[in-house]
């Protein structure tokens, strides 16, 4: 007979919606099958207990097995081969319709017994496993919300211990539960077959002795039926007992394997973190807000399904669309009362989730995930061997630079660092021009990236002396400044939010290729070394400066005279990205003065950028002139005067 399907045990632990979904196909057709065999049951009980009506009770029978092929059930596998075999099946019985009663002792040994004991204890198994695994399935979900709501700032370990103790006992209970329902479930749809065809042949057998073989109704066409038919159940019976045993073997194998993983946080050096993967699936507890300051966590079960995030909850029958995740960022977290939390953004800017894993490798994965997918590495065709030659096109272009502290001791301790070699290659599209350019020409090898603002600083830190006590300035947003900023008689105040992202020396300020080549070696070393923090600020632009201001406490972090920002631009590609070289007017470097090149990340306004810093400096250039002309003109009145 044709091969069953059966429920996917090795899928058991990760329990997942989809597992779910074709467990509840699997019990509709377990109910369908018990409905089914009770119907046939109390339909040879008639033929055992009423020997006068004997008859009547064989045609029932009869009419029964011909509605086999109207029985809807799920799983329907080999209905074919069993329809035929059961109408064929029916036609003797309405042959033997009109024969007299069978001894019931013949009927109770080769008929009733076999379906009493299909009916009273294989389906009344199910009923009993179907019970214990709903007890171990609503006990691991108590055991991990306990878990999940464990705090952060009040770490208690006995109580931590207890909480991965209670997800150990109930996780492994439900999977071991689980399985077993699953063998059982798969098992049954072996025994629906031996349970119908087994007593109807013990029924046939039993008519062939009563009419001693020589009935004119029983001659050798019925006897080679009923013999293949003999053969076809002992050919079920042993696979049955082949898959079981398999089966048995599977579950042994699978306990051993998965007994790291019914820990909700695994070690590290047993189950490393792959950093390669372009898909993901997996429980994730979903930050929900609730009032103006409340919140509550969901646990849903998410995956990623192309360039979108999606998620399903236990019982839907697909899932639902979280968010758009090409070109967003996503970074790691500190939650005021959860562990290993992350942050996905759009690329807008105007839509952020906050997700919580049960695990530090579990976080760390999902994040690499999502940054491969933002970067389109999906739609390649390998892509996880793309995302690979990725991270180690990353690996090969940036070093961590253990030098850089020491090279720059008035900077704050702790902002990570990290130093480039050379390398070739461009995040961007590739640049007739870059591939002309020697990289050293343009970013000297060991040079040190600084990935954050060391706040507060000085206004005039770029390149212009200061003065003692200046410190940080503060901007009012509201304009009631006791003191009048140099800034206030501008005609250009434009406001856009970035994220700074980092800033390097560069060697040549005089294209824009520089710009592009420091946002690669940026990005790269932020990938290689899981940076995923930015600080967020508002670039004021003005005629005479830009500003990175905190939007907090409106403090000036950095400023940069407009004069000194020579080259300025956005990515080829990421128009988020824009970066500019600043020539600093305090220090030289082998006879050259100091160039610094910036880079940002915006809303997806980095043009809207470039143009006004070009506004700005068109503006800036008009007044210098007019303030030219009018210096020519007093200097021609002073002549005059004279």
């Amino acid at each position: 007979m044709l091969g069953t399907d059966k429920l996917p045990i090795e899928e058991t632990l990760e329990d997942s919606p989809q597992t779910r979904s074709l467990l509840g196909v699997f019990e509709e057709d377990a109910a369908a099958i018990s409905s089914y065999s009770n119907k046939l049951f109390h339909a040879m009980r008639r033929i055992y207990d009423a020997q006068n009506e004997l008859s009547a009770a064989t045609h029932l029978t009869s009419k029964l097995l011909k509605e086999y092929e109207k029985q809807r059930f799920p799983l329907g596998g080999d209905d074919e081969v069993m329809t035929s075999t059961l109408q064929q099946f029916s036609k003797v019985i309405d042959e033997l319709s009109s024969c007299q009663a069978v001894l019931s002792t013949q009927l109770a040994d080769a008929m009733m017994f076999s379906i009493g004991q299909f009916k009273e204890r294989d389906l009344k198994e199910i009923l009993t496993l179907k019970e214990v695994f709903q007890i171990a399935s609503n006990d691991h979900d108590v055991a991990i919300n306990r878990y999940s709501r464990l705090s952060k700032r009040r770490e208690n370990e006995k109580t931590k211990f207890e909480a991965t103790e209670d997800v150990y006992t109930a996780r492994k209970k439900q999977h071991q539960t689980m399985m077993h329902y699953f063998c059982a479930l798969n098992t049954i749809q072996y025994k629906k077959k031996i349970a119908i065809l087994e007593p109807l042949l013990g029924y046939m057998q039993a008519q062939i002795n009563f009419f001693k073989m020589g009935s004119e109704n029983l001659n050798s066409q019925l006897e080679e039926f009923l013999s293949n038919i003999s053969s076809s159940v002992q050919s079920v019976r042993r696979e049955m007992d082949n898959d079981m045993e398999n089966t048995q073997q599977t579950i042994q194998d699978m306990e051993a394997a998965s007994e790291p993983l019914y820990l909700p946080d695994p070690d590290p050096k047993k189950l490393p973190v792959n950093r390669n993967l372009t898909r993901k699936a997996g429980y994730l507890n979903i930050r929900n807000k609730t009032g103006l300051v409340s919140s509550s966590w969901d646990r849903h079960y998410f995956f990623t399904q192309g360039g979108n995030l999606m998620s399903q909850a236990r019982g839907d029958v697909a899932g639902g669309l979280v968010m758009d995740i090409d070109n967003c960022s996503v970074m790691a977290i500190d939650s005021e009362d959860r562990r290993y939390c992350l942050q996905i953004t759009s690329f807008d800017g105007k839509k952020a989730v906050i997700l919580q894993a049960e695990s530090k490798k579990d976080c760390e994965e999902w994040i690499s995930t999502i940054n491969n997918i933002s970067k389109r590495i999906y739609l390649t065709d390998n892509p996880e061997e793309t995302a690979a030659r990725v991270n180690q096109s990353a690996l090969e272009a940036v070093t961590p630079s253990p030098s850089f502290q020491q090279r720059h001791e008035s900077m704050r301790p702790g902002v990570p660092h990290a130093r480039r070699t050379s390398s070739t290659g461009s995040i961007g599209s590739d640049s007739s021009a870059l591939t002309a350019l020697s990289l050293d020409s343009i970013v000297a090898p060991d040079t040190p990236i600084q990935f954050d603002i060391i706040s507060p600083v000085i206004e005039d830190q770029a390149g212009q002396p200061r003065t003692p006590g200046q410190t940080g300035r503060r901007t009012n947003p509201f304009g009631e400044s006791g003191e009048k900023s140099e800034s206030e008689d501008s005609i250009l105040h434009q406001l856009f939010i970035v994220r700074f992202l980092g800033s390097m020396e560069v060697k040549s300020d005089e294209n824009t290729e520089v710009v592009y080549e420091t946002m690669r070696q940026i990005l790269a070393a932020r990938a290689i070394h899981n940076i995923f923090r930015m600080t967020e600020s508002h670039l004021l632009v003005t005629c005479d400066c830009l500003k990175l201001i905190d939007p907090q406490t409106q403090v000036t972090r950095l400023r940069f005279a407009l004069a000194n920002v020579i080259v300025y631009g956005t990515h080829q590609e990421n128009k988020r990205l824009f970066g500019f070289v600043l020539r600093t007017a305090g220090g030289r470097a082998k006879g050259r003065p100091l160039s610094v090149c910036y880079i940002l990340e915006s809303n997806n306004e980095g043009e809207k950028i470039c143009d006004s810093v070009g506004l700005a400096k068109q503006i800036a250039l008009h007044a210098e002139l007019d303030r030219k002309v009018l210096e020519k003109q007093k200097k021609k009145k002073k002549k005059k005067k004279k």
